[in-house]
């Protein structure tokens, strides 16, 4: 009897092992919690710990050591990729880390949570049990000063969101090419390992071909390489074509001819005007004509002034008699009238 039992706890530590490492199996097809992400969550550090948690996200999320953490319904859920797929934990494999995170950063904390300090973690020795306390002992003792380095947020998984998020099968080897991070923690580094392997049994996927363009706007490759020959334009086409300034320089260049006199052309074009405007004609006349014309003119007001002159004359001297008969009229009244009385 005593044999028997040695061989079944002999065949234990065998076999604990192997169940660590089958912890988390990321080969299974996953399970839904109820967790669904449209995008990649925004992520704060709390403070002194190495562990990242979700403000803006209805649940108890996280990120520690490369890995996404979940607190669901009584059971803790881990992914490589923000909204899963899911892989559900055993209470035994849970990051130390990830268990003393305080119960104020659950922001969907279970019913019992909430007797018990906030700036505290919770009392998971409590919650399940005495085997699991006796099996993680110290968990909740740790040197806060020398707590390690978060590790870097795969950023990278920003650009899939909605139907660009990618399957299962597809996640492996985007993560294997964009995450060079090694993790710490001894689950995590299984599961990384674990995820490498299936990225290098996985068959190439098949890249995504642009979306196809209407026929109009296609162009052959051979056209859009190769320059289409120009036609050849006569001399003088290609001389107007050319720029301004390459045309100046060229005339600049070139030897001028000579350039035949040209007779001033005044004399005709004046003699039209002259003959529409003869008050410019007259005054463009040389002055020593204009006075004679003056003085012409002149001479003719003066004689036809003269013949009114002698006709003024006439007319006073006549005015003049008259007043000579009118005083001798005067005297010969005086005179008739003296002799009367």
């Amino acid at each position: 009897m005593r044999h028997r039992i040695a061989v079944l706890a002999a065949l234990l530590c065998f076999l604990t092992p192997a169940l660590a490492q089958l912890s988390i199996n990321f080969g299974s097809p996953g399970v839904n919690i109820g967790v669904h992400l449209g995008a990649y969550p925004t992520l704060q550090r709390v403070p002194g710990y190495p562990v990242y948690y979700a403000p803006g996200v209805n649940s108890n999320y996280f990120f520690y050591d490369g890995l996404y953490w979940v607190y669901q319904g009584d059971n803790w859920y881990a992914s490589h990729w923000y909204n899963g797929p899911w892989y559900l934990v055993d209470p035994m494999e849970v990051p130390l880390y990830v268990l003393r995170v305080p119960v104020r950063y659950y922001r969907h904390a279970p019913a019992y949570f909430r007797s018990w300090r906030a700036d505290e973690a919770p009392r998971w020795g409590q919650h399940w049990g005495s085997s699991w306390e006796s099996r993680r002992r110290g968990w909740d003792q740790w040197n806060r000063s020398s707590a390690p380095a978060p590790a870097p947020l795969p950023t990278y998984q920003r650009q899939y969101t909605g139907s660009r998020y990618p399957q299962a099968s597809q996640q492996a080897v985007i993560q294997t090419q964009n995450y060079r991070y090694q993790p710490r923690d001894e689950i995590a580094r299984q599961q990384f390992q674990q995820q490498r392997t299936q990225a290098q049994s996985a068959p190439p996927q098949p890249q995504a071909q642009p979306q196809p363009q209407p026929q109009q706007n296609q162009v052959p490759a051979r056209a859009r390489q190769e320059p289409r020959a120009q036609p050849q334009l006569p001399p003088q086409l290609q001389q107007q074509q050319q720029p301004l300034e390459q045309r100046q320089q060229r005339q600049q260049r070139q030897p001028q001819p000579a350039q035949p006199q040209q007779q001033p052309q005044s004399q005709p074009q004046q003699q039209p005007q002259q003959q529409q405007n003869p008050a410019a004609r007259q005054a463009r006349q040389p002055q020593p004509q204009q006075q004679q014309q003056q003085q012409q003119q002149q001479q003719q007001q003066q004689q036809q002034e003269k013949p009114q002159q002698h006709e003024n004359k006439g007319q006073g001297q006549g005015q003049g008699k008259g007043k000579e008969e009118n005083k001798g009229q005067g005297k010969d009244n005086k005179e008739e009238k003296g002799k009367d009385r």
